[in-house]
């Protein structure tokens, strides 16, 4: 198995900047496309970025241009910065990190529990 865990949420002042990380671990062959996504409430739930292992990232329409996405292959970490934040990006952000494991050869995803980031005014 595969465990994903996230860090860095909580309260953040609107205007100011944000880092989310996220830490894989567990019984892990290798590890593909990792990234975040958002769900606030009342609301879909969408992709916030993404990074493959070539480090070729894609980010969501809605924060494109204030996020930038990172990762450590070697950690098998990834970080989130997003900046300029404003009440809009208050939501559950949850990662996500596509793996083979030990336990199987398929691609699988695995997520993370989540972590709430709220943006005051």
């Amino acid at each position: 198995q595969v465990q994903v865990v996230e860090s860095g949420g909580g309260l953040v002042q609107s205007g100011r900047s944000l880092t989310l990380s996220c830490v894989t671990s567990g019984n892990i062959f290798r590890l593909y496309d990792m990234g975040w996504y958002r769900q606030a409430p009342g609301k879909e739930r969408e992709l916030v970025a993404g990074i493959t292992s070539g480090d070729v990232t894609r980010y969501g329409e809605s924060v494109k241009g204030r996020v930038t996405i990172s990762r450590d292959n070697a950690k098998k970490t990834v970080v989130l910065q997003m900046n300029t934040v404003n009440p809009e990006d208050t939501a559950v952000y949850s990662c996500f990190a596509d793996s083979k494991s030990g336990d199987h050869l398929d691609i699988r995803r695995y997520w993370g529990q989540g972590t709430q980031v709220t943006v005051t005014s």
